[in-house]
C-alpha cells in the first residue's frame, strides 16, 4: 500500500502537466456550482425588507390574496392555490369595527390595504378570518413594489438553477472529456506498467486513487473561489437587471448592500454595490458546510471519481504491447460501449423532439423546454465526436506541405483532435441553440402581436377613463389586465392571463385575433373568449372559472382562438374584471384620419395616472422586444460561462498534448523543419479541429431549431411558418454562434503555438 502511494506521489509530481488540466476542469466546475448554489439560497430566503407604505403603523388589514382551490390528487383531496390579480376591497364592517379599535389609515397608493393604530391582538380578534393581519416586516406585503419583488426573486431562481444546471452539464462533459484525454496520452506507460506485471485491477485503482487525490484538492479549491466569486455574480446579476438591487449573496468577498429610505411615502433606496466586506468569515464553519458547498464539492468529487472509472475501464485494457508502440497513429478511438451510449442518446433526443413536436408543439417554444432539451442532442454529438470527426476532417483541402501535415496529423489522431473539437461543440451548439431559440420565440410572439393588432394608435396607463367620445376615431376599445383560474381535469388550477373589455364590437374592429370557432362579437358578462389550449374549449360549453378578484362564475364559451405561439389568452367583459383599472385603449382610425389630430383628441378625451399615447408600432416594439434584455442577460452570462469553461479546456489539452509530441517534433526537426513550419502546423491542427467542433456544433443547431421551426408551423394559424430565416421561423444568432467560434480559435491556436515551444521543452518522457 505504502509502495503505491508512493507511486502516486510521484506520478502527480511529476506529471502535473497532465492533472494540471483536470485540476482545473474540476475546481472550476465547483466554484461555478458553489456560486449558483449560494445564489439560489439568497433567493430561497431573501431579505424582508421594511415597510414603506405602513411604516408608521403597527397593524396592517389587508384582504385575501389568494385563491384556494380544492382538488383531486390521488387517494386524497388536496388544495391548490394562486395569487389573485386583484383582491376585493377591505370590507366596509370591517373598516368601521377597526375603528372603533384606534386610528385607520389609507394610502391611494394602497387602496386595498388599511393600517390601524392598534394592537395586533386587538385587531386578529375583530378581523377573524375575514381579511389578512400583518404585523412587523409582512407589513411590506402591503407595498405596492412586493409583488415586483417577489417575480423579480422567481426570475433569480429560475435563472440561476437554469444556470447552474448548464454549468454542471458542461463541468462533467470536460471533466470526463479530459480525463479520457489524459488516459490516451498515458497509454505507454499503462502499457509499460503491464509488461512489468501489473494487472488491470491495479491500473484501474491508479486511476481513481489519484482521481480522489486531484477531485479533493480541486473540489476544496473550487468551494473557496464559488465563495469568492459569490459576490461577483451577485454585483453581475443586479448590474444586468436580472436581480432586483437588494439581492444579496454571502461570500468571502464583496456583496451589495441593501438601505431603506427615511421616508415611510417614498420607495426604498438601495446602494447596488458597496466595497464593504461581507461578514462571511473564513473561519465560519457553518458557512462552509452549508447545503451549497456540500452539493459542489461531492459533486465535483463523485465528477473526477467517474470520469477516472470510466476511462480506467479502457486503461485496464491496454496490453504490454503498447509500450513497444511509437506510432501516433489513433486506432479503435471509439468503443462499441461508447457508441451504444451516443447512439441512444441521439435517437432519445430526436424521439423527444418529434413526441413534444406531435403532442403539445407548444412546449418546444417555453424557456424551460428549449434551454434543457438541446443537451441531450449535444451530449450525443459529444459522445460520437471521434466517430465524427474523421469524415469531416477528409473533407478538408490545405495547400502545401504544411496544409498536408496538418491535415494527416489531425486525421491520424483524431483523440486529440475530437478533445479539441468537443468543447467547440458544446459551446457553439449552446450558443446557437439557446440564444437562437430565444429569439426566434421572441420573434414569433412579436409578429404574433402585429399580426393581430388593427390599431393605429394604443394609449397605456393606470386607471385610464374616457369621459366623451374621441372625434377622427373610427372605433375604440378600453380594456383591462386581468386574470381567469380553472381547475384543469380536476388536479390543478391554472391561471390564465386575460384582457377585460368593455365593447366586444370595438374589440373586433381594433383587433385581428385568430378566432377559430364562434364570434368574439357575442361576448357578453356571461361569456368567455378561450384559446385551444384550454381543456374545454367547444363553443356553446359552459365552464366554472374564477375570475381576477377570486369569484367564482359559470360562463359560456362564445369563442375559441387559435393556440398560437402562448400569449392568446382569456377575454372576459369589463364586469368580470373586479376591480381591474383600464390601462389600454386601442383606436382604429378611418381611411384618411390624421393620426397627430386623433391623439389631440384622445389625450383630451381620457383622463388617467400616466397617460401615453403611441403609433402601434412604437408600442409593439415596446412591448413585444425580439430578446427582454434580462433574458438575453441571463443567456449571455450562460454562455460566457460556456465559454470560459471552453476555453480553459481547449488552452489545457493543447498544452497536454504538446507534452507528449516531444518524439514527434524531433522528428520534424531533424527532417529539416523549422521552427516557424513546427508553430503554423501546430496553428494549422488547431483551426482545423475548432472547425471540425464548430461543423458539428451547427449540424446540433440545425437540429434542435429544426424542431423549433416545425413547432411554430404547426402553431401558425396558417399552418406555415410565420418568420423568414433558416427554416420556417427560425432566427440563428450568427453573432453569437461566430464570437463564440472566433474566441475558441484564438484560444486554441494560442495555445497550441505556445504548446510547440514547451512541448519541447517538458514533454520529454512524458510518453512513457
Amino acid at each position: 500500500m505504502l509502495t503505491t502511494l508512493a507511486s502516486i506521489r510521484a506520478n502527480l509530481r511529476t506529471r502535473w502537466h497532465l492533472f494540471a488540466g483536470v485540476f482545473v476542469a474540476v475546481a472550476l466546475g465547483v466554484a461555478l456550482v458553489a456560486g449558483m448554489g449560494l445564489g439560489l439560497a439568497a433567493a430561497a430566503d431573501p431579505p424582508p425588507g421594511k415597510p414603506q407604505r405602513f411604516a408608521a403603523q403597527p397593524v396592517v388589514v389587508m384582504p385575501h390574496d389568494r385563491l384556494t382551490v380544492e382538488v383531486d390528487r390521488g387517494p386524497h383531496r388536496a388544495h391548490d392555490s394562486k395569487r389573485i390579480p386583484h383582491p376585493q376591497p377591505v370590507d366596509k364592517e370591517i373598516l368601521r369595527e377597526l375603528a372603533d379599535l384606534g386610528t385607520v389609515y389609507r394610502d391611494h397608493l394602497a387602496p386595498d390595504a388599511v393600517g390601524v393604530d392598534a394592537s395586533a391582538a386587538a385587531v386578529r380578534e375583530v378581523v377573524g378570518d375575514r381579511a389578512q393581519v400583518l404585523t412587523g416586516a409582512a407589513r411590506r406585503q402591503a407595498d405596492p413594489g412586493a409583488e415586483r419583488d417577489a417575480q423579480a426573486v422567481v426570475a433569480v431562481r429560475a435563472m440561476l438553477g437554469t444556470a447552474g444546471g448548464v454549468s454542471a452539464f458542461v463541468a462533467v462533459f470536460v471533466t470526463a472529456s479530459t480525463f479520457a484525454f489524459v488516459v490516451a496520452l498515458r497509454r505507454r506507460e499503462f502499457g509499460l506498467l503491464r509488461l512489468a506485471g501489473a494487472t488491470p485491477g491495479h491500473v484501474r485503482r491508479q486511476l481513481v486513487t489519484e482521481a480522489l487525490a486531484v477531485g479533493g484538492a480541486a473540489s476544496a479549491t473550487g468551494c473557496v473561489l464559488g465563495s469568492w466569486g459569490a459576490p461577483l455574480l451577485g454585483r453581475a446579476l443586479i448590474d444586468n437587471g436580472i436581480a432586483p438591487p437588494w439581492f444579496t449573496m454571502s461570500g468571502t468577498g464583496t456583496s451589495p448592500q441593501w438601505t431603506s429610505s427615511t421616508s415611510p411615502l417614498s420607495s426604498a433606496s438601495w446602494t447596488p454595490w458597496s466595497p464593504t466586506p461581507s461578514s462571511t468569515s473564513w473561519t465560519d464553519w457553518t458557512y462552509w458546510t452549508s447545503w451549497p458547498f456540500q452539493l459542489a464539492f461531492w459533486t465535483g468529487l463523485f465528477v473526477a471519481v467517474a470520469g477516472a472509472w470510466a476511462a480506467s475501464r479502457r486503461a485496464g485494457r491496454i496490453g504490454p504491447v503498447e509500450a513497444l508502440r511509437d506510432a501516433d497513429v489513433d486506432t479503435d478511438v471509439m468503443p462499441w460501449s461508447r457508441r451504444i451510449v451516443g447512439a441512444a442518446l441521439l435517437a432519445m433526443g430526436l424521439g423527444l423532439t418529434v413526441h413534444t413536436l406531435w403532442t403539445d408543439p407548444s412546449a418546444l417554444l417555453k424557456r424551460k423546454t428549449y434551454t434543457t432539451q438541446p443537451m441531450i442532442l449535444i451530449t450525443a454529438a459529444a459522445a460520437l465526436a471521434p466517430l465524427l470527426v474523421r469524415p469531416v476532417l477528409r473533407l478538408v483541402r490545405l495547400p502545401g506541405a504544411v496544409g498536408l501535415l496538418v491535415r494527416e496529423n489531425a486525421t491520424a489522431s483524431v483523440r486529440r483532435t475530437a478533445a479539441i473539437a468537443a468543447p467547440v461543440l458544446v459551446t457553439v451548439a449552446l450558443a446557437g441553440s439557446l440564444m437562437g431559440s430565444a429569439e426566434s420565440v421572441s420573434a414569433a410572439k412579436a409578429q404574433e402581436a402585429s399580426e393581430q393588432t388593427r390599431a393605429q394608435l394604443i394609449a397605456t396607463g393606470d386607471d385610464l377613463r374616457i369621459s366623451r367620445p374621441v372625434p377622427g376615431a373610427a372605433a375604440v376599445s378600453p380594456s383591462a389586465s386581468t386574470a381567469v383560474f380553472v381547475r384543469e381535469e380536476g388536479t390543478a388550477l391554472v391561471r390564465t392571463e386575460a384582457r377585460a373589455v368593455s365593447d366586444p364590437a370595438a374589440l373586433a374592429a381594433t383587433s385581428r385575433l385568430p378566432v377559430v370557432a364562434g364570434d368574439i362579437r357575442r361576448l357578453d358578462d356571461r361569456s368567455i373568449v378561450v384559446n385551444e389550449e384550454w381543456e374545454h374549449h367547444r363553443v356553446g360549453d359552459r365552464l366554472t372559472v374564477w375570475l381576477g378578484d377570486g369569484r367564482r362564475t359559470t360562463l359560456r364559451i362564445a369563442a375559441v382562438l387559435a393556440r398560437g405561439t402562448g400569449d392568446n389568452g382569456a377575454y372576459v367583459t369589463l364586469p368580470n374584471a373586479g376591480a381591474a383599472p383600464v390601462d389600454r385603449i386601442d383606436v382604429r382610425l378611418p381611411p384618411g384620419a390624421s393620426p397627430s389630430a386623433v391623439t389631440g383628441a384622445l389625450r383630451a378625451a381620457t383622463s388617467g395616472h400616466d397617460l401615453r399615447i403611441h403609433t402601434a408600432a412604437a408600442w409593439l416594439d415596446a412591448t413585444h422586444p425580439r430578446v427582454k434584455p434580462q433574458t438575453r442577460q441571463g443567456m449571455l452570462l450562460l454562455l460566457g460561462i460556456a465559454l470560459t469553461y471552453t476555453a480553459i479546456s481547449l488552452a489545457g489539452t493543447q498544452l497536454m498534448a504538446a507534452s507528449v509530441r516531444d518524439g514527434e517534433l524531433r522528428a520534424l526537426r531533424r527532417a529539416g523543419t523549422t521552427r516557424a513550419q513546427v508553430r503554423w502546423m501546430f496553428a494549422g491542427e488547431a483551426l482545423v479541429a475548432v472547425a471540425a467542433g464548430t461543423a458539428l456544433g451547427l449540424a446540433v443547431i440545425a437540429l434542435n431549431l429544426g424542431g423549433l421551426a416545425a413547432a411554430l408551423g404547426r402553431l401558425s394559424p396558417t399552418g406555415a411558418g410565420v418568420l423568414p430565416g433558416l427554416g420556417a421561423g427560425v432566427v440563428v444568432p450568427w453573432g453569437v454562434v461566430g464570437g463564440s467560434v472566433a474566441l475558441c480559435a484564438v484560444v486554441a491556436v494560442g495555445a497550441g503555438v505556445l504548446g510547440a515551444g514547451w512541448g519541447r521543452r517538458n514533454g520529454a518522457g512524458s510518453g512513457g
